[in-house]
């Protein structure tokens, strides 16, 4: 094979993982907003429909078929601060990202 053939070669070899990459990327994406389509407002446990409900000043999500509790990102860290240095709190330490 001579160079410049090498260098096509190349070059085609580069444009195709590029091309793959996208599309795995892509792929992803969209298999994420399904699953997020899919369960959005569901119970990650039976599967049954979330409904907010206000807990010590935060707004958290319940199910109403089993009773499951949903934090969002923060939520924790509220309900333990309101807490204030009780069993809770020192609980929920142990949970803070670091």
């Amino acid at each position: 094979m001579s160079q410049e053939d090498e260098y096509f070669h190349k070059l085609d070899q580069e444009a195709k993982a590029r091309l793959k990459e996208s599309s795995d990327a892509k792929a992803r994406d969209e298999a994420v907003a399904q699953r997020q389509a899919l369960h959005a407002g569901k119970c990650g446990r039976c599967g049954g429909n979330m409904h907010p409900k206000p807990f010590r000043g935060v707004e958290i999500d319940v199910c109403e078929q089993c009773g499951s509790v949903l934090l969002d990102p923060g939520e924790l860290e509220q309900l333990a601060d309101r807490d204030r240095g009780g069993f809770a709190a020192n609980f929920f330490e142990s949970f803070r990202k670091k």
